[in-house]
């Protein structure tokens, strides 16, 4: 009988606790921060491209998909270090 009563306190007790804690809710991430991260660097990586290839293409005047071309990356960087 006594060891009913000690039990049925200390969950009282336990209650008691829980319920005077705030409610917290859990964040669950839909989405884990790793790939995040790299649809991020993907999303810059495609407004890199398209920003060159729209650039080179409306604004330079040029073949559009001669942005991707080596000779022209040189060329670019051959006016740039003269520049300096």
């Amino acid at each position: 009988m006594e060891q009913n009563r000690v039990m049925r306190q200390q969950i009282e007790e336990e209650i008691k606790e829980v319920e005077a804690k705030p409610n917290h809710r859990i964040k669950v991430r839909l989405l884990p921060i790793w790939l995040r991260l790299l649809i991020v660097i993907g999303l810059i990586f495609i407004a890199v491209l398209s920003g060159a290839l729209l650039g080179y293409s409306v604004i330079g005047g040029g073949h559009a998909m001669d942005v991707f071309q080596k000779s022209t990356w040189t060329h670019i960087i051959d006016i740039v270090n003269k520049g300096a």
